[in-house]
């Protein structure tokens, strides 16, 4: 028969192993996306105006803003890379 010290031994070396497996797994970060708020803000930085709205995709959000001169201009903001993109304006 096994000395309990022995099975103490093994329980401890199985448990550990867990421990790590799971520490490792956390580790991996989800790759970050912009919220609405956060695309808002890249559209003014990038076109100076009023944020009018925000919609969004699977991909990308598209902002609406009124500039100074009575311009409604839309950019896309990737959702992912936070990259503006302007679309066109409407007067």
């Amino acid at each position: 028969m096994k000395s309990p010290s022995y099975i103490r031994f093994l329980m401890t070396c199985v448990i550990s192993c867990l421990i790590i497996s799971t520490d490792v797994t956390a580790d991996d970060p989800k790759p970050s996306t912009l919220n609405k708020s956060q695309a808002a803000q890249k559209a003014q930085q990038k076109v100076n105006g009023r944020v009018l709205k925000v919609d969004q995709n699977k991909h990308k959000y598209q902002v609406k803003l009124l500039q100074k001169s009575g311009r409604v201009v839309s950019v896309n903001v990737d959702k992912k890379s936070g990259k503006v993109s302007q679309q066109g304006s409407k007067n």
